[in-house]
């Protein structure tokens, strides 16, 4: 009975100082009173120190910070202080005042994208201020969203210390800290990172992936960027100069199921949403909400053969640059992946030959070796070459 009058008591507090569009001396929108009320009732003991971050901002950021709130999950709405979240609604406002490509970007965008100071259920580090000291100086030449985002891609990591690992990563969900203490992380872990930092420097950045690819060969999550026109895929700390919507994954996102909840392609939404993000770490969270993007990846069927090199069979991947030749003609140039990456980040090419084809491998030890292959007519065949096989 206490709680019902505690909750009937916050309604009417908040209805009260909302009636006339006010929280701690600033106004607000008329849009967020009912997400507001909604929110504070569920905040419980916790109310009092979420309206008291409306008196820590601009007025200019009021409707940024109602937003932010009115949307939160219920973990967030009793346990965050006013500090943390004044911190983050500053520094996303001065990130969108420094930058052009922020100041371009719709307030929807800047709200859903930038704003928010958690991707999925990550813990929440208080990141926002020192990111956007960390990461400015990297990106400010940069025009476009795109590219600011490609050149974090490229350098962050260097300069956080932190590179994949599927079993040296304490846990997939890692928050940004949790990563930087470990060195390591998992395609979700350094995703949220690469989040994180597009989103201290204004751009609109989001988590996406698949809870297990068409081909039952495992889940994966990687960044979706706004460049300044539509979202573009990249994976996180994997930088390809060719640009953004260009990733090894990128066939196998192509097969995603729409219609079938285990092989569709989701992304993650702040905004309330009718569909939630399934994560395969925790299937009962379901605050964190998301939009079913599967059509944006399924449009163009791509058949691939993918090539491993290995020391020996069982052995250890080896990365080394290779050329393919059919018939004494150069047709892919690329270079293979060692164990440190993900296990289906696998280098490929489309081949329309099932006669022999050869592989020529430069191990980085002087070393140039010539393997042949002949590819099946199977769909996304795998094919394994050694290293210490017999020329």
């Amino acid at each position: 009975m206490y709680k019902s009058f505690s909750i009937f008591l916050t309604f009417l507090l908040i209805s009260f100082t909302t009636n006339g569009l006010e929280l701690s001396g600033k106004k607000i929108p008329e849009i967020y009173t009912s997400g507001l009320t909604e929110a504070f009732s569920k905040a419980g003991d916790n109310a009092k120190e979420l309206r008291l971050t409306f008196g820590k901002i601009k007025d200019e950021e009021v409707s940024g910070l109602a937003f932010l709130i009115s949307h939160m999950p219920e973990r967030d709405l009793t346990s965050l202080s006013s500090n943390y979240l004044a911190e983050n609604i500053r520094y996303a406002y001065l990130a969108r005042a420094t930058f052009p490509w922020s100041k371009e970007i719709k307030e929807e965008l800047f709200f859903n994208d930038v704003i928010p100071y958690a991707s999925i259920n990550e813990r929440r580090d208080q990141w926002r201020k020192d990111f956007f000291k960390r990461f400015s100086p990297l990106v400010k030449k940069c025009k476009t969203p795109g590219q600011a985002a490609q050149i974090l891609n490229k350098e962050m990591w260097s300069m956080v210390g932190v590179s994949y690992h599927a079993t040296k990563r304490p846990k997939p969900d890692q928050s940004p800290y949790e990563s930087i203490k470990a060195k390591y992380a998992s395609c979700s872990g350094l995703s949220i990172l690469l989040i994180n930092a597009c989103r201290s420097v204004g751009i609109p950045a989001r988590f996406a992936g698949t809870p297990m690819w068409s081909n039952n060969r495992g889940n994966h999550s990687w960044v979706e960027v706004w460049d300044g026109k539509s979202w573009q895929f990249t994976g996180a700390c994997e930088y390809n100069p060719a640009g953004l919507g260009k990733a090894w994954f990128a066939g196998n996102a192509a097969k995603a199921i729409k219609d079938n909840p285990k092989h569709a392609i989701y992304a993650s939404s702040w905004e309330k949403a009718t569909t939630h993000f399934p994560l395969v770490w925790d299937f009962s969270i379901r605050y964190v909400n998301a939009i079913n993007v599967t059509e944006r990846y399924s449009g163009k069927k791509i058949n691939r053969v993918f090539i491993d090199i290995l020391t020996r069979p069982g052995g250890k991947r080896i990365a080394a640059n290779v050329e393919v030749f059919h018939k004494g003609r150069k047709i892919a140039v690329g270079k293979t992946r060692d164990s440190n990456n993900d296990t289906n980040d696998i280098f490929s090419i489309k081949l329309n030959s099932t006669t022999e084809h050869q592989i020529r491998i430069a191990t980085g030890e002087n070393k140039v070796l010539i393997r042949k292959f002949y590819p099946s007519d199977k769909v996304d065949e795998r094919i394994e070459l050694f290293i210490e096989k017999d020329d």
